[in-house]
């Protein structure tokens, strides 16, 4: 077996003012904490970068020249950081967490080590701060001396590390956060709550775990996207170094869905011409997301599980074992506990990926989230068509009207608002979208939505029969009880009898041959003997 390259080994670390000083040969038998790092025998400092006050470039000089004679396969890369009072924790937090954002870290190549015996109580803290928090990918290194006696009293700073009372300081980590809740929401000012709140807990969990992530929802949820970005926050906090490396497993067929996931050696199968590494070679150190997982066949889940445990994995045709670090983000629109329940999907495959599991819930379940999703699309529409396309008032508001009710089912979500939006961006006379537009729109969708024939039948004779019982159901006609069906399921997901009646007496509202849409629905349902508690109106609540 090949022996494993050693990382060269980087450590950043602050020039102490007052223990790393010293002057003519007598400097030699003082211990110089930042000199003495790199005369450890087990320890090899490939890269020091030094970081130092403005002031201090006549110790830099010395301390360089003692560091090159007694380790000269050291490179040194003194920086100056510019820290008026390194006894701030607001300004000294603030400047190295700048350096920080700004080097160009790679934990995949290099060892990163932080030193911090030297600099004031308050650097030490920063500089631990940003290694928890993973601002530096790295570990702590503290170096004392051998037999050292105690220092002569002298004064001391009592430090409060009650970090809310700092107000710049809370504001910067506050500010961060929101970054990456934005980011995951594509900077879409989303107001559902309970939607707010999968995607705070979804970006702590992406920047602090490398475990794997379980996405559910209905196709088009926005699971793909959410994937993607969770992969862009992590890369950008140092979390992975990676590709992406995305497979909708709904696409994978036969034999090819091994040599897909796990890759093949040349020869172990006809038309196998060449080696393939496989997708999960390719996710090496980044992030692979796997799309409709369920689909997956047996043999393909229990190799997965196998490169999910042991980040080891045989390929198709070889004998040798390769490896492969990387973290899963899986999506599906199925309830895998019952796929596991019908034998479909292995047990202990499930208990591995959902640690982690959130639900995208459909775009109909969030009505107050489609007003800045259609800006959203409109400006993705717009870069589609080429020109800036914009909806007059009355449209937007027309449009609006139909798109956070009922009638709305939004049955492939937002890519069906998506389709919506450039549709009306694209025959958007002058780059406005109208009125004209809008209604040509969602005669469309009401189409596109309405149910075939055969499955209505289906639909209302089992929906009619849950509220009035088989009897009463069996002695309906069937055009009574598809259009009770139509009903019962606007009125299932309406909040109240009044939105209910505007879904349905949408039309004839407008043509002002009805002034109470409510009355007239309640006298509708109480021809069956129904009132609007029998058909269990959904509580606002609920909707969120």
């Amino acid at each position: 077996m090949a022996k494993t390259r050693r990382k060269p080994t980087v450590v950043l670390g602050m020039l102490g003012t007052t223990l790393d000083t010293g002057q003519g040969p007598q400097r030699w038998t003082k211990w110089r904490p930042t000199v003495a790092l790199c005369q450890q025998e087990d320890l090899v400092v490939d890269r020091l970068e030094l970081l130092h006050s403005p002031k201090s470039s006549g110790l830099v000089t010395t301390v360089l020249a003692d560091i090159r004679q007694i380790s000269p396969e050291t490179q040194v890369r003194p920086t100056p950081l510019d820290i008026a009072n390194p006894w701030d924790l607001e300004e000294t937090y603030g400047a190295l967490l700048d350096y920080a954002r700004a080097y160009p870290f790679n934990p995949e190549e290099e060892d990163y080590l932080v030193h911090i015996t030297t600099g004031t109580h308050i650097v030490q803290i920063c500089m631990f701060l940003l290694v928890e928090s993973r601002h530096i990918p790295g570990r702590l290194v503290q170096l004392s001396p051998k037999g050292r006696e105690p220092s002569a009293e002298g004064t001391h700073t009592v430090i409060d590390l009650d970090l809310s009372r700092y107000d710049t300081l809370a504001t910067r980590f506050q500010q961060e956060q929101r970054e990456g809740l934005s980011f995951l929401k594509a900077g879409i000012d989303t107001r559902n709550a309970a939607f707010n709140q999968l995607i705070e807990r979804v970006e702590q969990v992406a920047t602090r775990s490398r475990a794997p992530l379980l996405l559910m929802g209905p196709t088009g949820a926005g699971k793909s996207q959410l994937a993607r970005r969770v992969y862009a926050l992590k890369k950008a906090r140092h979390g992975v170094s990676g590709p992406f490396v995305d497979l909708n497993c709904a696409t994978l067929r036969g034999d090819s869905a091994m040599s897909t996931l796990f890759g093949h050696v040349k020869g172990s199968f006809t038309g196998a011409l060449q080696d393939r590494p496989g997708l999960l070679r390719q996710a090496n150190s980044g992030v692979l997301f796997l799309d409709e997982i369920g689909e997956l066949g047996a043999d393909e889940q229990a190799m997965l599980l196998r490169a999910l445990e042991d980040k080891r994995f045989l390929p198709v045709g070889s004998d040798k074992e390769v490896e492969s670090d990387f973290q899963l983000i899986a999506g599906t629109n199925r309830d895998l506990q019952e796929e596991v329940e019908q034998g479909r999907f292995r047990e202990d495959l499930l208990a591995r990926i959902n640690l982690w599991t959130f639900r995208l819930p459909a775009l109909r379940e969030r009505p107050e989230d489609i007003p800045p999703n259609l800006l959203y699309e409109l400006d993705r529409a717009s870069e589609a068509v080429g020109t800036r396309v914009t909806f007059n008032k009355e449209a937007q508001a027309r449009f609006l009207d139909f798109a956070t009710t009922p009638e709305a089912r939004w049955s492939g979500n937002f890519r069906d608002l998506n389709a919506a939006v450039l549709r009306m961006a694209t025959l958007a006379p002058g780059g406005r979208i109208t009125r004209e537009v809008v209604d040509e729109e969602l005669q469309r969708l009401r189409s596109q939505w309405r149910p075939r024939s055969g499955k209505a039948a289906d639909v209302a004779k089992d929906r009619v029969a849950e509220v009035l019982g088989e009897d009463l159901a069996s002695e309906l006609d069937r055009f009574d009880r598809v259009q009770l069906a139509d009903v019962l399921e606007v009125c299932r997901d309406a909040r109240s009898l009044s939105e209910a009646g505007r879904v349905l007496f949408s039309q004839s509202r407008e043509k002002k041959t009805s002034v109470n849409d409510a009355d007239r629905l309640k006298k509708y349902l109480a021809r069956f003997g129904l009132t609007w508690a029998d058909v269990g109106g959904r509580p606002p609540a609920a909707r969120g």
